[in-house]
């Protein structure tokens, strides 16, 4: 059994791509406004999963300002007493009025007991449904 994993999914929102991007890249700090229930506060260090809260620093590995890519890589904190390695991949593309926002998490597992990270997945889904709702609303 592998200990390294790629999990991805898409969630198409209405906000402009360029708003979504724009948020991660320069103003992550505005996910606490957005989202209180989920990220009690950002410097990039903390965050609310099912229930549990994680705490964990983070760096821009790379931005891609042409396709609109930005990742993040954990490098310490809660996360990586399960994972090895884990980064964070949003991409925001252009859907016609809409955007699909791509989430790719890619993690390596400290062992074969540790789950993959679904539940991360789902809260970066929700996490950017609810930055859409504020974002179409202001």
């Amino acid at each position: 059994m592998t200990l390294v994993g790629k999990l991805s999914a898409e969630v198409l929102v209405v906000a402009p791509h360029d708003e979504h991007h724009g948020v991660w890249v320069g103003r992550p700090h505005h996910i606490s406004k957005v989202s209180p229930s989920k990220m009690p506060k950002v410097d990039l260090h903390a965050g609310k999963c099912n229930g549990k809260v994680y705490v964990t620093k983070g760096v821009v590995e790379a931005i891609n300002e042409e396709n609109k890519t930005i990742t993040y890589r954990a490098i310490e904190g809660d996360v990586l007493q399960e994972y090895k390695s884990f980064k964070v991949i949003s991409q925001s593309i252009p859907k016609g009025e809409a955007t699909w926002i791509h989430w790719t998490l890619e993690y390596e597992k400290l062992n074969k007991n540790i789950p993959h990270p679904i539940k991360l997945l789902e809260f970066v889904i929700h996490l950017s449904e609810e930055l859409d709702g504020h974002l179409v609303q202001a």
